[in-house]
């Protein structure tokens, strides 16, 4: 009976100092719940004490300000994967668009170089040459053709002259045939008569 009286005391006694203890001790102060983790360093540094190259600090506040740091750390990495996956999000992004500019740069080439260009016998010809060669060809022909016609009117005139000529030259023939005609006539007629005189003579 007095061992069990004995425990019942030493345990009220135990609890009490708990108690005691407990009320002694301040409560958690809002730096540590509230502020960074720079700011609750800031805080023990500067509220507890140094002992023989220690410091000593309240288990609690330890506690909280571990776990604090500790939330700080994962929040971190969490943030930083978050931000590595945006980077690489980013990174396919602008790879994207380095490929559809590369694409859109040479779609624009191909469509300058068909502007530019004429399809010629299943070849491609460059604009300005092939106006170059179609205006030569055009200049060409035109003076092709001013000098063929040109010499057309040089030939018809040579034509019309040749024929007047030889119009008045079978003019003149058939009067030179009428009147050699008539002299051979005048001839025989007068060879004739003459003939005739020396037989009736």
């Amino acid at each position: 009976m007095t061992i069990l009286w004995f425990r019942s005391g030493l345990t009220a006694v135990i609890v009490t100092l708990f108690c005691l203890t407990g009320k002694s001790q301040s409560a958690i102060p809002d730096i540590l719940t509230t502020g960074s983790i720079r700011e609750q360093t800031d805080y023990i540094e500067e509220k507890t004490r140094i002992y023989d190259n220690y410091r000593a600090i309240r288990e609690d506040m330890f506690q909280k300000i571990k776990k604090n740091a500790t939330d700080s750390v994962a929040a971190a990495r969490t943030e930083i994967k978050a931000l590595q996956s945006r980077i690489s999000e980013r990174d396919r992004t602008i790879d994207s668009l380095k490929s559809s500019y590369a694409l859109t740069v040479e779609k624009l080439d191909q469509a300058i170089r068909t502007k530019n260009s004429i399809g010629l016998l299943g070849f491609e010809v460059n604009k300005n040459i092939y106006n170059s060669v179609l205006w030569i060809v055009i200049v060409l022909l035109i003076v092709a053709l001013t000098a063929g016609f040109l010499a057309f009117k040089r030939n018809s005139a040579v034509t019309r002259s040749t024929r007047q000529k030889w119009e008045d030259l079978k003019k003149e023939f058939e009067a030179y045939r009428k009147s050699s005609r008539e002299a051979r006539e005048k001839m025989s007629m007068a060879h004739f008569n003459e003939l005739r005189k020396l037989r009736n003579s």
